[in-house]
Order: C-alpha cells, then sequence, then structure tokens
C-alpha cells in the first residue's frame, strides 16, 4: 500500500478521499476555522513556528531520499495559492523544494495528452514539488467554457486517478488542497488588489469573466473533486476566507504527512566510522 496523505483526525470532516461516497464541497463552510485557536495573533505564531518545524522536516525529507512529495494547491482566482506558498514553504531551503506555476497549455503542450506536461514536472525522489494550480486545470476551464462534457470528462478524470496512483505507487506521497473561499471574500480581495499600487500588477481582466461564471465554476469543481479524492490521493478542502487559518490548516497537515513517513537521515557508511579530520 503507497503512503498517503496523513491528516489530523479533527480535520476528518474536510477529507474526501472516496470517489463512491457523497461529496458536496458547497456543505464545507469557507468561514469555517476548525485550526484555530481562537485568537488570530497566536495563529499568526503558530504558522511561524510550524514554518520552522516544516524546514528541518524537508531537511530530513531531502536526505532520506526513499519517497516524494507533490503538493496540489487548487483554487478560484484569490484563493491563496501565492500566500500559501509564501507562508507555509517559504521557510524551507531552495535546495529539494520547487514550485510549478501552471497556465493554459501551449500549441506543443496541445499537441500531447493533457497530463504530459505534468508528469515532466512531479517530483524526484526527495523533493518536494508544489504545484500553483495543476492538471485540474483540464477539467474546469473547458467544462466551463464548454469544450468538455460527458464521457470526454469521465475519460480525464479517470485517468487523472490512474495518473495520481502511478506517482503513489512509485514513492510519491499526493497531497491535494482545495483552498475553499466564499464570493463575498472573491469580491473583496479583487477589489483590494486593485486598489493596491503594489497588487495591481497581479490584476487579470479574465478573473473578472470567471467571476460572472462562479457558479459555473463550483459545479465543475464539485464534480472534479468528487470524482478524483481517492485513498492515495485525498482531496483536504482548507476553509480559505481566513488567511491565517488557511495557513494554519495546510500547514498542520504537511506537518502531519511528513511526520507519518519515518524519514531518517542515512547513516555513516562503515568506512567513514571513526575518520578523524587532520
Amino acid at each position: 500500500m503507497p503512503d498517503a496523505p496523513h491528516v489530523p483526525a479533527h480535520l476528518a470532516p474536510f477529507v474526501h478521499a472516496d470517489p463512491a461516497r457523497a461529496f458536496e464541497l458547497s456543505a464545507i463552510d469557507p468561514g469555517d476555522k476548525p485550526c484555530s485557536s481562537g485568537r488570530k495573533g497566536d495563529d499568526r505564531a503558530a504558522v511561524e513556528s510550524l514554518a520552522v518545524e516544516l524546514d528541518a522536516l524537508q531537511n530530513r525529507f531531502w536526505a532520506d531520499r526513499r519517497r516524494k512529495l507533490l503538493v496540489v494547491l487548487q483554487g478560484t482566482d484569490t484563493s491563496g495559492k501565492d500566500g500559501t506558498l509564501r507562508h507555509v514553504f517559504g521557510r524551507m531551503s531552495p535546495l529539494g523544494v520547487r514550485t510549478a506555476g501552471w497556465k493554459a497549455p501551449n500549441e506543443v503542450e496541445r499537441a500531447h495528452d493533457f497530463l504530459w506536461r505534468i508528469h515532466a514536472a512531479v517530483p524526484s525522489s526527495g523533493e518536494i514539488v508544489v504545484f500553483n494550480r495543476s492538471h485540474y486545470e483540464d477539467v474546469l476551464v473547458p467544462v466551463v467554457n464548454g469544450d468538455l462534457d460527458g464521457d470526454g470528462l469521465r475519460q480525464r478524470l479517470a485517468q487523472i486517478n490512474d495518473f495520481e496512483r502511478l506517482l503513489a505507487e512509485t514513492g510519491t506521497v499526493v497531497l491535494k488542497f482545495m483552498l475553499h473561499i466564499s464570493r463575498d471574500e472573491q469580491r473583496e480581495r479583487l477589489q483590494a488588489r486593485l486598489d493596491d499600487p503594489q497588487k495591481a500588477w497581479k490584476f487579470d481582466p479574465a478573473d473578472l469573466a470567471a467571476r460572472e461564471r462562479w457558479d459555473d465554476y463550483q459545479r465543475a469543481y464539485q464534480a472534479a473533486l468528487a470524482a478524483t479524492g481517492t485513498p492515495w490521493a485525498p482531496w483536504i478542502v482548507v476553509p480559505a476566507d481566513s488567511k491565517v487559518h488557511r495557513n494554519l490548516m495546510v500547514a498542520t497537515v504537511l506537518k502531519s504527512t511528513l511526520e507519518s513517513l519515518d524519514l531518517r537521515f542515512p547513516p555513516l557508511p562503515d568506512d567513514l566510522r571513526g575518520v578523524r579530520v587532520a
């Protein structure tokens, strides 16, 4: 049985790991805070402390080299993918950690199957790779645009499950986070982005067009998550209206998963035991 993400018991209601079981994204409140102490300052301090612990765990993960870790950050515009990268993974050494950001496929990528470009970016032994968006865009955008449905959609969803099982069976822990925000929260964040000279560069008019189809995207997310939450690659839905809580929950699950892997530093080779450096 391949290694799977380890999620603390109190977060079980936010995990979907069986396509045969009912799942409703709308049943999870984006404003919920299952990891919060109730005090924002304490939660922020907890995130900083966890980031230090994660740095140490990543160092051991890199030295161990027996496994790989793929972290998928998925969510609507402004859900906090960049912020999660900064606050949860920012203290880790650049050695052994890599981020891949995904946009619409180019001409060469469209000439291959939709997972071709994804497979080339997955982690190698000892490496942690974080996907900012992911292969799930290929079962969201085409669905909303009316280019993919019915048997074609079901085929892609099945191929994603097979692909992630292949990764898991060859030593990759697949950890998928859906950063779940409300429509009202997105409106506030988009407006704040427009109004801030230091953030306005991130604004894309296409975000407004996507926002007009909010309900369509929510239905597409519902279908994709329901079909692809598996024992080897479950979905963890992160209530993300609170940025601090979002970071705290992702860091908590990441720490729990890394600690479950029995990571260890390689022993000193026998021929080096007792060696003294002159």
